[in-house]
């Protein structure tokens, strides 16, 4: 954990859902959904889906590396195709990204009052940006849906081209849209691979927040802070 920032920061790039918006209230109850519908309804074979897509059905928490709770639907889709012997994976990661949709602009419960913190950091002087791993309809409809598309500056989902994370493509994208170098940015997530991806691109702050599928010990080693969620992210801005 760093006791200075290296340099001003001059950028913030957000992971969503986990980070914006609080993990288990807003996706758990989709993912279980999602895997009663792709099982037809067997029971047992929904959660066998489940477990293989990271849930421990002992505890019901998520793997912070699984599939589910730092994937895409793309490979969501390959996972669980593959036991329900589905070979249209492409268009089941369609029915995957549509069905999310429509659920995270319904049920998104966002972690602190998003439009004011927003606007706070942009009256900083911050450029802005999301970077999902939720496909870039997704994002962009939520978003707008909860009345912060004018407040960021880049949007990013896994099917936009910038690659996926934990590479380092959605940071450098971000970067040149805005004009601000890496070492200038803090990337801010719920997941190893949000930190992982903000290392990889020499991002200048890695930040990790425990409102989404990852414990403190799965991101401290990560991190330059650990915090409760974006909420006191002010406080590591100084």
């Amino acid at each position: 954990m760093r006791s200075a920032l290296p340099e001003p920061i001059r950028a913030i790039l957000f992971d969503k859902d986990g980070t914006l918006f609080d993990f288990f209230g807003t996706w758990l109850p989709a993912m279980e959904a999602v895997a009663q519908q792709a099982a037809g309804r067997d029971a047992a074979l929904a959660q066998h889906l489940l477990t293989i897509g990271g849930r421990d059905p002992a505890t019901g928490r998520l793997d912070p590396h699984s599939v589910m709770a730092a994937g895409t639907n793309r490979e969501l889709a390959e996972l669980w195709g593959s036991v329900l012997g589905r070979t249209d994976v492409l268009a089941l990661a369609q029915q995957f990204d549509d069905y999310f949709r429509r659920h995270g602009v319904a049920s998104a419960k966002p972690v602190t009052d998003l439009p004011q913190l927003f606007a706070r950091l942009k009256q900083r002087g911050l450029r802005l940006g999301l970077a999902t791993m939720d496909s870039h309809a997704a994002a962009e409809e939520t978003m707008a849906n909860f009345g912060l598309s004018a407040l960021l500056d880049f949007v990013c989902g896994y099917d936009t081209g910038h690659g996926t994370k934990p590479g380092p493509g959605m940071v450098r994208a971000f970067c040149r849209a805005v004009d601000v170098p890496c070492a200038a940015v803090a990337v801010v997530g719920d997941t190893p691979h949000d930190l992982e991806m903000a290392r990889a691109a020499g991002a200048g702050l890695a930040i990790g927040v425990l409102t989404g599928a990852s414990p403190r010990e799965s991101l401290a080693s990560r991190a330059d802070y650990v915090l409760e969620s974006i909420a006191e992210i002010e406080t590591v801005l100084g």
